[in-house]
């Protein structure tokens, strides 16, 4: 005979088999059918004397009694079918042990003793339940919490974005091809009266479409630089160092490539520390190194400056952390005063295999 739950879904509750419950049915009918035909022999014997029909039901019913308190534990969630369980037998068990008190004649009560040593485990086994469900619940508590916050993080570094986006096209491409749009005017308003301006008038509209179309090309290197995609994260991270004012050593290596939101994420928060130790460290080196182990991806950039930064001193790492939330990324930063500083961060995710 199985006691297996019919599967459904997770932490729900389950119904046992119905094999079982067609068992069950039968053994009741059969125990019944005994008992009543034992109880029918006693009195037309004479009903005389100690009713002994009572303890051939009491070994009848026992089965029954245990399989009905594993069933009743089934049927809760599947998170507590262990302490329904465990409740549900030692209430049986104790059930049992005061009919068989009965039975003998209610002298010294001494189920008492045996149900104590029910009752201690049980009540040991619903502090463990309750403490590790508290603890649970503080889990998911601070879980919505850091999702809540990454959220809400996500969304302003995505409204900054499209405020900067829309602040360099406004100022830079829209404002070169507004100036092209007029000399093209002043040009057609000139090509019947003085055609000996137009030279210089198409000279300076052609050179301000190529101003604006490195404007677009810098705006578009801001969203996603093509060397990211060439190069990977690795490459994109060693071209980014070349171009820092201050010598960057980079070092480590990574066996494949990140997730593209990872790797985006990644780059732009290292541009953004190399920035600052550019604009605030006052070093004359720095570095940075990567590594992955254990699904997770660390990257740390360093600097021999200064010291003396903090994470709420401004909105440069306080943007890096949001942007690492995200990914369920951290962020930890050590700036004693005096230097060295060093920003270490780490992302879980896992590696691609390098395309050969």
């Amino acid at each position: 005979m199985s006691v297996d739950a019919e599967p459904g879904l997770p932490g729900y509750p389950g119904r046992p088999l119905p094999r079982w419950r067609a068992f069950l049915r039968f053994e009741i009918a059969f125990s019944a059918f005994i008992g009543t035909g034992l109880a029918v022999g006693w009195a037309l014997t004479g009903a005389d004397g100690h009713f002994w029909p009572a303890w051939v039901w009491f070994g009848l019913g026992v089965p029954i009694w245990f399989q009905a308190a594993i069933m009743w534990g089934l049927r809760v969630p599947r998170s507590q079918r262990f302490l329904a369980t465990h409740t549900s037998l030692s209430f049986a068990i104790a059930v049992m042990l005061l009919v068989i008190w009965m039975l003998a004649g209610f002298h010294y009560f001494w189920p008492v003793w045996p149900i104590l040593g029910l009752a201690v485990p049980l009540a040991l086994h619903f502090w463990l339940a309750r403490y590790q469900t508290g603890a649970r619940e503080q889990e998911l508590a601070q879980r919505v919490d850091v999702l809540t916050r990454t959220r809400s993080g996500a969304l302003d570094i995505q409204a900054a974005e499209l405020q900067r986006i829309e602040r360099d096209l406004h100022d830079g491409a829209q404002a070169r091809l507004v100036s092209v749009a007029m000399s093209l005017g002043l040009a057609e308003s000139l090509l019947a009266t003085k055609p000996a301006e137009l030279p210089g008038l198409l000279v300076e509209a052609r050179s301000t479409t190529l101003a604006a179309l490195d404007d677009l090309r810098t705006l578009m290197r801001g969203i996603q630089p093509p060397v990211l995609a060439d190069r990977g994260l690795e490459g994109a991270i060693r071209a980014l160092a070349m171009d820092v004012a201050v010598p960057v050593a980079v070092g480590g290596a990574l066996p494949g490539r990140p997730p593209v939101p990872v790797e985006s994420a990644v780059y732009f928060t290292v541009a953004e520390c190399l920035a600052n130790v550019v604009k605030h460290s006052g070093a004359t080196d720095a570095w940075v190194e990567l590594r992955h182990d254990a699904g997770l991806l660390s990257v740390t950039v360093g600097d021999n400056g200064q010291g003396g930064a903090r994470l709420d001193a401004g909105t440069g790492l306080q943007g890096v952390a949001r942007r690492l939330e995200s990914f369920d990324g951290t962020l930890r930063l050590n700036s004693p005063a005096g230097g060295p500083t060093s920003v270490t961060m780490e992302v879980p995710c896992a590696l691609s295999l390098p395309k050969t």
